[in-house]
């Protein structure tokens, strides 16, 4: 079981019911489901390409994101890597154990110290391939802050931009615009001067599942500007909050041509998203016997998302509603939680009057809700003492609340990120 409190959790049929879809959601989001598509002994299958890596005299990987270790491990045991760096986030406990591989344990969702090591070892790695060579690229999410190599401005200054950025209820989109326009390895840059051939495979935690903004694409080519990124910033006033160093180089940036990196060179391939998180969990739902329908993907304000996800609600008793997406929450309070967390109070908060029996819950397939060590919450709208849920959710402390009330899911970093996971069970 991924879920490691599910025993304590499944105190009632229904929430063993629910907790039973989640889990088939979770377990779908392993690497290696996707991985055995697209990676065969020594082959790599692109669609119709296939890339016979017998071809090449040394075949290289570069992995970073939270599924960093667990790609690699299966890739490992497939082709016959000579080296490669793995970069994972610090809290993680790596399942690669070849001396091959150089593993980083880097910060996350800051940016620290490693991952600026991290990203010149990166880069460096990546210069050095020659024409013999083949470099295999796993990216998953959470890359944009494990891998940091900051242009022109101090760490402490990225780590500032990052910390606004995550406080102010921008979209992942809008984040990594601003992010890459600071970096001197992401939106392609990594690869600009690239001198093998190579091919990155992708599990997207990104609603759009643009390749431009997952893990800010440092293997793809941008398409956004300085300009766009300067209207972020404005759009969430943040311009006098930024420090000086950081709005004088974006505006000393907007007048120079944007680099893009070479489209031969680097093929990218989406190889999972949260719909197949999604499609597991219809499946297990409709085993279960319930009437299943399907809301995806959420992608508003988690308050703007509540009230949509409760409108969607089914009529009818022994039905499941399973969601999936990212929702974005604008920090105000000083409490603890996250947006699976704080999405679930928000949707109690709104149903908690209603006389229909119903069980709420949202997770995170990579196991870390916001500042919290817990992957999201479960709940059901017919406990008592409920009335002092907008204080919670007024100081953004959505833990507090679960941990007081009880539901909060416990799975650890599970070495995958395809997002968000829901449901709501009508009973």
């Amino acid at each position: 079981m991924m879920i490691k409190n599910f025993n304590s959790l499944a105190n009632t049929e229904v929430k063993k019911k629910a907790l039973l879809i989640l889990e088939s959601g979770l377990s779908s989001a392993q690497p290696k489901n996707f991985l055995k598509s697209f990676v065969s002994k020594n082959h790599i299958l692109l669609g119709k390409n296939q890339i016979l890596l017998s071809n090449y005299k040394r075949i290289f990987v570069v992995a970073y994101g939270k599924a960093a270790d667990s790609m690699t491990e299966y890739v490992s045991k497939k082709i016959n890597v000579s080296q490669g760096i793995v970069v994972v986030p610090k809290y993680t406990n790596s399942s690669i154990t070849s001396k091959r591989f150089k593993t980083f344990y880097s910060g996350h969702p800051l940016p620290d110290k490693e991952s600026v090591r991290a990203g010149r070892a990166v880069q460096k790695f990546v210069n050095s391939c020659t024409k013999e060579d083949f470099l295999l690229f796993l990216i998953s999410g959470g890359g944009s802050s494990l891998l940091a190599l900051p242009d022109e401005i101090t760490l402490t200054e990225k780590k500032y931009v990052t910390k606004l950025l995550l406080q102010s209820g921008a979209t992942i989109d809008e984040f990594n615009c601003v992010r890459k326009h600071l970096s001197m390895i992401k939106g392609g840059k990594l690869v600009q001067d690239l001198n093998c051939d190579g091919c990155a495979l992708v599990m997207s935690d990104v609603v759009s599942n643009d390749l431009s903004v997952i893990s800010s694409g440092c293997t793809y080519n941008d398409n956004t500007t300085v300009s766009d990124a300067m209207n972020i910033i404005t759009k969430y006033s943040l311009g006098k909050k930024l420090p000086k160093k950081v709005i004088t180089h974006l505006k000393h940036s907007l007048n120079t041509r944007a680099i893009r990196p070479s489209r031969l060179r680097i093929k990218n391939k989406i190889i999972a998203t949260n719909q197949d998180c999604l499609n597991a969990m219809i499946l297990k739902s409709k085993h279960l016997g319930f009437a299943t329908k399907v809301y995806s993907p959420i992608r508003h304000d988690v308050v703007v998302a509540a009230k949509k996800i409760v409108q969607m609600i089914p009529r009818k008793k022994n039905s499941c509603m399973i969601f999936g997406g990212e929702p974005t929450v604008q920090v105000k309070g000083k409490g603890k939680g996250g947006r699976n967390q704080e999405l679930v109070l928000q949707i109690l908060k709104l149903i908690h009057n209603s006389n229909d029996s119903l069980l709420v819950s949202s997770i995170s397939t990579d196991g870390i809700d916001g500042n919290t060590t817990f992957s999201g919450a479960l709940i059901e709208n017919n406990q008592p003492n409920l009335q002092k849920i907008s204080s919670y959710l007024k100081n953004n402390d959505s833990h507090s609340f679960f941990k007081k009330y009880g539901g909060l899911i416990k799975t650890g970093p599970t070495h995958t990120n395809l997002m968000d996971v829901g449901l709501i069970i009508k009973y």
